[in-house]
């Protein structure tokens, strides 16, 4: 207890920590990139930021190992390319043996995520195959006895919208009507995520003189008033977020769980991409953790927190695309912060370099080597169109800093003691 006692700053950065510590904050974890740090130092960065959960593009086993036993949750993926094959249940229900069920239960795997953005890719074969695919999916889990620890879902742009201002009056494209709610009902059948691609960094960059900034980085400002529910908004991804559950609503679904599987901000970009600097990448990334950490819910579920994975954990340096899709990354290569991320910094061992890049070399798993022009891995969803277009938590952490602050006071009593003794 002496720290404390010689350090009341030190308590409250213990404070602060504890408190992201209960969030449930998520990080998306891309290996496009030959300079990142391997899986074994990636441990201590992640729990340096407090994210309780992780997405993989793929099922590396070398993170799948190094996260064993750390209580870290993760939802793996399988590739669009991988939809055909997946078809097969047999094929589905090896891919689960050998890429989620041999590291349970020591890795918690809690989600496969089959398919990014396919929706929108404008491809009719990967859309007929996406839900027969999870759905092969999900039975190969019922099968092995892991569908009450695992479940399936896919992860859809915010362009499946046909309008999303005001939030209330959001709405699926009608191209996508059926599709999107046969999906839907898969969810709800299977007690799975609904979830979404929303990065307000694209309407920004695409209209900076209208767009409002401090409105995309949840910075002070007037907000908005959606017209028809009189809710006011105060940022855009909570308006983005409600958009899709009005939309979700439309179609007769209300109660879906609404996961935002990624959003972030550039930190860097090129001469013509607005707003992508170290500051604004560092105000919307920081005031988004405190929000998640605050529990705080969107206007139109003000008590359902928020399930956000924000992307991403590294600057990949080996991604297609302008100068920003290299520079989303909370961290740089040599593990250092990218910005000011309000938390203590974390020193890697030497040797931290990962040479595997993003492969597990397992079947029916993305490879190391850069992605097709026609993959939606995830990373090319950064400049796709959909840029334009917990009570329990609560209890630990109340109880946690009780037990802080009733521990302060003990020393507190104590040196007031030695005090009045000393006199």
């Amino acid at each position: 207890m002496e720290f404390l006692r010689s350090s009341p700053a030190l308590l409250l950065a213990c404070l602060f920590l504890v408190f992201l510590s209960v969030s449930s904050l998520g990080i998306n974890y891309g290996q496009i990139a030959d300079n990142i740090p391997s899986p074994e130092n990636v441990v201590p960065l992640v729990k340096s930021i407090g994210a309780s959960r992780i997405k993989l593009y793929d099922a590396d086993p070398k993170v799948l190992k190094a996260f064993a036993k750390t209580g870290v949750e993760f939802i793996v993926s399988l590739g669009n390319e991988y939809l055909a094959k997946m078809k097969d249940p047999s094929n589905a229900q090896s891919w689960v043996k050998k890429n989620v069920q041999v590291y349970l239960p020591a890795t918690k795997i809690t989600c496969i995520a089959v398919g990014n953005e396919v929706l929108t890719l404008n491809d009719t074969t990967l859309t007929d195959n996406l839900l027969p695919a999870m759905q092969s999916v999900h039975t190969a889990l019922v099968n092995l006895k892991l569908d009450k620890q695992v479940t399936v879902t896919t992860a859809h742009s915010l362009a499946i919208l046909q309008t999303s201002y005001p939030p209330s009056a959001g709405a699926f494209r009608k191209d996508l009507v059926d599709c999107v709610t046969q999906i839907v009902d898969f969810h709800c059948k299977t007690a799975s995520p609904f979830l979404i691609n929303a990065y307000p960094y694209f309407a920004y960059k695409g209209n900076p003189k209208q767009v409002s900034l401090d409105f995309v980085l949840f910075q002070p400002n007037s907000g908005i008033v959606d017209p028809e529910s009189n809710l006011h908004y105060d940022n855009m991804l909570f308006a983005q977020i409600d958009a899709v559950h009005s939309a979700l609503a439309s179609v007769g679904y209300k109660n879906v769980c609404v996961q935002i599987s990624e959003t972030g901000w550039p930190s860097k970009g090129d001469a013509d991409e607005a707003g992508a600097t170290p500051e604004n990448a560092r105000k919307y990334n920081c005031n988004l953790m405190k929000l998640i950490g605050q529990k705080k819910g969107t206007p139109m579920r003000p008590n359902s927190d928020l399930n956000i994975f924000v992307f991403a954990l590294f600057n990949e340096n080996q991604k297609p695309g302008p100068g920003s899709e290299r520079n989303y990354g909370l961290f740089k290569p040599d593990g250092s912060q990218a910005y000011p991320l309000g938390v203590p910094a974390v020193t890697l061992s030497s040797n931290s370099s990962s040479s595997s890049g993003s492969g597990s070399g397992t079947d029916a798993t993305p490879s190391a080597s850069l992605p097709p022009a026609s993959s939606s891995s995830g990373y090319l969803a950064i400049t796709s169109d959909s840029g334009r277009s917990l009570s329990r938590c609560k209890s630990l952490l109340l109880s946690t800093l009780w037990l802080l602050f009733h521990c302060y006071s003990i020393i507190f009593n104590v040196e007031r003691m030695e005090t009045s003794a000393t006199l």
